[in-house]
């Protein structure tokens, strides 16, 4: 028997599902953008409330960077299959290989960056004109200049100065041709109404996202999880520590928190006591102070 949602759970739910049923009500091929984390798996968990007993009218797409962590890629295709949606995957590796992009090398590598390009052929390829994000006004300073409907122009390219204003909830799909948007359902949400969201509607979750005991580099002070995509350079060790992961995203720059947090009550209360954003661990984000807004003014996430 899972716990009831409190009052803040179910206007943030109520919210949510509004918005979601407006963007399929007004862009004629959205889709939802699919990592594995848990932000995208309340998402996904939200659609199918939304559009009950009907199936979710839109597909997933996940751009696999193809330097995921396997449990991400295992817990992705189960949840396509217990909610009966069709998955669409396209592969950074692709891009790579027919030269749109060129994969990054030194210490600091990854291809989290490089999922813009392969993302933006994708919704072209598919023509999107709507893709449904998980991200959250409280992760990163430049996703809280993001609306709940947020335009991009024919290049993919974001503008923080140039949103439409939503009041009264009314939110405009107004676009020009090769215009598409990105649509946040859960901007409102906080992490720990991720997790009490989780918690009352009993979501599986990626082990993952509990502790469990990993190898791990620590680089520039960031736990990082030593994988055939992530060898230790100079100065650095290989070790094993008991950690969990707050975020999970492309394996080469997603941090660990050490941790002892082995089911949902203990990751909540562990998150009450927390001090730091769940990003501070993403080490992507920490090559400039406007790391995110820059992937975000290209067309990222």
């Amino acid at each position: 028997m899972f716990p009831q949602m409190g009052s803040v759970l179910k206007e943030l739910e109520t919210e949510a599902v509004y918005i979601m049923r407006e963007a399929a009500a007004q862009f004629e091929r959205p889709a939802l953008l699919f990592s594995g984390g848990k932000d995208s798996i309340v998402l996904l968990h939200l659609a199918s409330r939304a559009f009950a007993p009907a199936p979710i009218p839109f597909p997933l797409l996940h751009i696999d960077t193809g330097h995921n962590f396997p449990e991400t890629i295992k817990y992705r295709d189960e949840a396509a299959q217990r909610y009966g949606v069709n998955l669409i995957v396209r592969r950074v590796q692709d891009s790579i290989d027919a030269g749109l992009v060129s994969e990054e090398v030194g210490p600091h590598s990854s291809r989290n960056a490089l999922q813009t390009v392969t993302l933006l052929g994708a919704i072209a390829e598919l023509k999107l004109d709507a893709c449904f994000g998980g991200a959250r006004r409280d992760e990163e300073k430049a996703r809280a200049k993001e609306r709940f409907f947020s335009h991009r122009n024919s290049f993919g390219q974001w503008d923080p100065k140039n949103q439409r204003p939503e009041l009264w909830s009314l939110y405009s799909g107004r676009k020009n041709v090769g215009e598409n948007f990105r649509v946040f359902p859960i901007s409102n949400w906080m992490e720990i109404d991720v997790w009490q969201y989780i918690k009352a509607q009993g979501i599986p979750m990626p082990s993952l996202y509990f502790s469990h005991e990993r190898p791990i580099v620590v680089r520039d002070g960031v736990p990082l999880a030593h994988t055939e995509f992530l060898s230790p350079i100079a100065g650095e060790t290989v070790e094993t520590r008991t950690v969990r992961f707050r975020t999970i995203g492309d394996a080469t720059c997603t941090g660990a928190v050490y941790s002892t947090a082995s089911d949902i009550d203990e990751v909540i209360a562990e998150l009450l006591d927390s001090k730091t954003s769940e990003r501070s661990t993403r080490a992507d984000d920490r090559r400039s102070d406007s790391a995110m807004e820059d992937r975000k003014a290209k067309g990222y996430f």
